[in-house]
């Protein structure tokens, strides 16, 4: 075959071969890979080595990523990169993942269900922690938590997440974070101010009660009511 003919059909034959080719732009990745692989951060930065196969976090310190809306997932990564939330691991990752990156992580654990095992075994003698939770307590200015979280936990709107099925010892970490300013990106440092109006104690129960609730579907609650506050008796204060 002559030379001019056979590299004509050399070239006819490239787009053919270059068709099916497997697609490897990173803009194709989905953001399951990115979860297993870590995608630009690369294995180290993989999700699954600290939140767990399905999301589910670690019951201690590292929460639950599974059924997150996407858009407050994504604004935590912004808030690592920024500095606004304070983790060396986590912010090292946010900085290697750029935002169309972000997005997919984000929407892939917002679609997986509530793993069991996340939450924390419901405290029925806790009616302390259900009423400021419900509540709050307006001698000291505390709003309830129910008011930005919703009565089941499951979070109001993109801005306020669900704290039901998050490891307790994850929630009272990040009430201390608030406290002690470690924490920023809330408006009107609502919750700075939350924190800082709580005693130790009342964080910690406040975490295994959030945690607790029913907002994720499955899990058992505490009891949906407790016995009211007894206000004292005018004359003897009884």
């Amino acid at each position: 075959m002559p030379a001019t003919l056979a590299s004509l059909v050399l070239l006819a034959a490239l787009p053919a071969c270059s068709a099916v080719e497997p697609n490897t732009d990173r803009y194709e990745i989905s953001g399951e890979v990115i979860a297993l692989s870590g995608g630009d951060a690369g294995a180290r930065g993989a999700c699954v080595t600290c939140h767990g196969l399905n999301g589910q976090g670690n019951g201690s310190h590292v929460p639950r990523l599974a059924g997150l809306d996407p858009g407050y997932h994504t604004r935590q990564l912004e808030y690592f990169a920024r500095g606004q939330r304070r983790h060396p691991q986590m912010t090292w990752i946010a900085d290697h993942l750029d935002w169309p990156a972000r997005e997919k992580v984000a929407n892939y654990y917002a679609e997986l269900p509530v793993p069991e095992g996340a939450a924390s075994t419901p405290d029925a003698e806790d009616c302390a922690a259900a009423r400021l939770y419900q509540q709050g307590d307006a001698s000291r200015g505390l709003p309830s938590c129910a008011s930005c979280h919703g009565a089941n936990g499951a979070g109001v709107g993109q801005g306020n997440p669900p704290l039901a099925a998050q490891p307790a010892p994850y929630l009272e970490a990040q009430l201390k974070a608030w406290d002690a300013g470690e924490r920023h990106g809330d408006p009107n440092n609502t919750m700075t101010r939350i924190s800082q109006l709580l005693t130790e104690r009342e964080k910690a129960r406040l975490a295994g009660y959030s945690s607790a609730l029913s907002g994720a579907a499955g899990y058992p609650a505490p009891p949906a009511t407790c016995p009211p506050a007894r206000r004292p008796y005018p004359r003897s204060g009884a």
